[in-house]
């Protein structure tokens, strides 16, 4: 495989680092404490290039987890999606998944500094991404570390006539290092919970989630929410150490999964619950009208 570029950012006011990778779509691989990584590292890159099974914080772009058929339309368009082809990739049940971003290798970085990272997708000039997804815009992703604080900001400009439906997301994996996972807590606001069906798609019921702290001693997730307000905290904590994941504006949807078989947690930012690019019920940026979402990682 490729010996992929990786562009390292640097807190200015302390020993946190964080690591990108622009040509393997803009995926974040590493979130240092000096020598403490908390990011979830899974397969590592070279599974997320070659298969794209997700690792640290990769982006899920332009809809975040599963559709439930090959087909959607927006805006009047009629959309068919092709596992295999145009970055479309299917999960075990045939759906497509995660969008079509992975492991892009044709985001362009426009500025970069010690702790600052941004690049750009203009879907309008990639042929092979407007396949999949007709609607053309730059996709803007800023990246800054400052404070303890990974800042990611993610910004939709329509480039056309047509509105650019908003239903992407990020699989952040967070680990604790030096504590064993049955000395983790979750804490979690109140949302609404989304009850789906054996393909993990939303299934039209909820019940109201009032969050709170739990410990994951014995607790697995695999969840979907919506309802989820500007500037909702998760936190993630064992011995001395916390994350904190904010959803600082345009994420109203999220997902959590926290395997068993695995000492990691994903807190997934989503600009739109599961399937709503199919469904419907998700916000468009307008033309002339730029939409960005937002979210954080501190680590204390």
């Amino acid at each position: 495989m490729a010996d992929f570029e990786r562009v390292t950012l640097r807190d200015p006011s302390s020993a946190m680092t964080a690591t990108f990778v622009p040509t393997a779509g803009m995926i974040g691989t590493s979130l240092t404490d000096g020598d403490e990584e908390f990011l979830g590292q899974r397969r590592g890159l070279d599974a997320y290039v070659t298969a794209g099974k997700t690792m640290g914080i990769p982006i899920l772009y332009p809809w975040a987890n599963r559709l439930s058929a090959n087909e959607y339309k927006s805006n009047g368009t009629a959309v068919t999606l092709t596992p295999g082809e145009g970055g479309v990739r299917a999960d075990e049940h045939g759906l497509p998944i995660h969008g079509v971003l992975a492991a892009y290798s044709g985001w362009e970085v426009t500025a970069q500094s010690e702790n600052s990272l941004t690049a750009i997708i203009d879907f309008g000039e990639k042929p092979e991404l407007l396949a999949a997804f007709p609607f053309p815009h730059v996709l803007t992703q800023a990246v800054t570390l400052a404070d303890r604080k990974l800042t990611i900001e993610t910004t939709v400009t329509p480039t056309a006539t047509a509105p650019v439906p908003l239903c992407f997301g990020y699989h952040p994996y967070f680990t604790i290092p030096g504590a064993p996972r049955d000395q983790w807590r979750l804490t979690t606001p109140s949302m609404r919970h989304l009850l789906v069906d054996s393909r993990g798609i939303p299934a039209g019921e909820y019940e109201q989630w009032d969050g709170g702290v739990e410990s994951l001693v014995s607790v697995t997730y695999d969840d979907g929410f919506d309802e989820v307000p500007d500037g909702a905290v998760f936190t993630l904590a064992g011995g001395a150490r916390r994350i904190d994941v904010e959803f600082e504006t345009g994420y109203p949807a999220a997902q959590l999964f926290a395997p068993g078989t695995d000492d990691l947690v994903a807190i997934e930012p989503m600009a739109a619950p599961t399937d709503a690019l199919r469904r419907g019920g998700y916000r468009s940026a307008a033309p002339g009208q730029p939409a960005a979402a937002r979210f954080s990682i501190t680590v204390n």
